[in-house]
């Protein structure tokens, strides 16, 4: 079976307490465990490497965020023929390009430099290093290693109480010396970015299970009313209708890890749609059965449907139905041709 490379027995350890949330600490016991040490996408495991992101989902979503960018991270590097990374360091996955912010890539003789802002940086205090996508002035979109050394994350771009122990945040680059990997677009052009994307929904299936579990506990309950039953008989046709998604994505990427069949961006639409969609009906049902109750004395249910509710917002809803739907009347029109 092969693992990412790069985790295992030697963390970052962090300086003056700072950086010790919750998930950061238990992202660490990941790292150092070996729990990290998990098959890459299309090696015939991919199920297994889900299961983790699963486990953790149900844990703590903020740390199944910042666990499934290191795994990524690793993943990028070994497709992309890069040398294995070094076992002491947490990585982050650092591309996301929303408008009105631009990362410079400026190139030197000795190599290139960063400079500008990048949103949405998951890790931006805990990671030691990153991936992270820039433009140089040409125009085309880059890929590059940092070390985390340099940046400065400002906590105050993060609002929201739903994944607030993911540090992410916006982080400024002021000449931050980078390390080019791969060719020009190789980062989306790879079949393992669709790949990576299906996986992110693994995660949110492990939040959706953590949400539905107080309202598992009380239709367990003798006496059950008619109404919460029938509430928890819908969470459990949604959670039961994601897991089958995600098996049969899993076992299709490990059948055409190289994605001969051109099929790796629709599937990755497809996954996260249909697991989006269960993710918002449990919250919906559980929020309908249980009541003001749970948001009030249970600040476990509470932090899962506040994280589950914000990192679902990562899929970008109509927008992305409408690539599938285009997808989709495509290949049926080739089909029928």
């Amino acid at each position: 079976m092969r693992n990412a490379a790069g985790t295992g027995s030697s963390a970052h350890r962090y300086e003056n307490g700072q950086n010790t949330s919750p998930a950061t600490r238990a992202l660490l016991r990941e790292i150092e465990s070996g729990g990290l040490d998990i098959p890459l996408p299309g090696s015939g495991d991919t199920w297994l490497r889900w299961q983790t992101l699963i486990r953790l989902g149900i844990e703590d979503l903020s740390l199944a965020r910042l666990a499934e960018g290191h795994v990524d991270a690793l993943a990028i590097l070994a497709e992309l023929g890069d040398p294995p990374p070094s076992r002491s360091a947490v990585w982050g996955v650092w591309a996301a390009h929303p408008p009105g912010y631009r990362l410079r890539a400026r190139p030197l003789d000795t190599g290139w430099v960063l400079e500008g802002s990048k949103p949405f940086c998951s890790g931006a205090r805990t990671c030691t290093r990153a991936l992270v996508s820039a433009e140089p002035d040409s125009g085309e979109r880059l890929l590059f290693t940092i070390e985390n050394k340099h940046t400065i994350a400002d906590p105050g771009t993060w609002a929201a109480a739903g994944m607030s122990d993911s540090e992410t945040c916006t982080v400024d680059f002021r000449n931050v010396r980078a390390v080019r990997v791969g060719a020009p677009n190789a980062y989306t052009d790879r079949p393992g970015f669709h790949h990576g994307g299906a996986g992110v929904a693994a995660c949110w299936y492990g939040g959706a299970l953590a949400v539905a579990e107080p309202l598992a506990a009380k239709a367990r309950r003798q006496g059950t009313d008619p109404h919460t039953l029938a509430h928890f008989g819908a969470v459990v046709r949604d959670l039961r209708c994601a897991e089958d998604v995600l098996r049969r994505a899993a076992r299709e990427i490990d059948e055409d890890p190289d994605d001969a069949e051109g099929r790796a961006a629709e599937r990755a639409l497809l996954v996260r749609s249909a697991v989006v969609s269960s993710c918002t009906s449990v919250l919906q049902h559980c929020a309908e059965a249980l009541g003001a109750g749970p948001l009030a004395s249970d600040p476990a249910y509470t932090r899962a449907a506040q994280d589950l509710s914000v990192y679902i917002r990562q899929h970008h809803g109509d927008r992305d139905l409408a690539r599938l739907g285009e997808s989709a009347a495509h290949e049926h029109g080739r089909d029928r041709s």
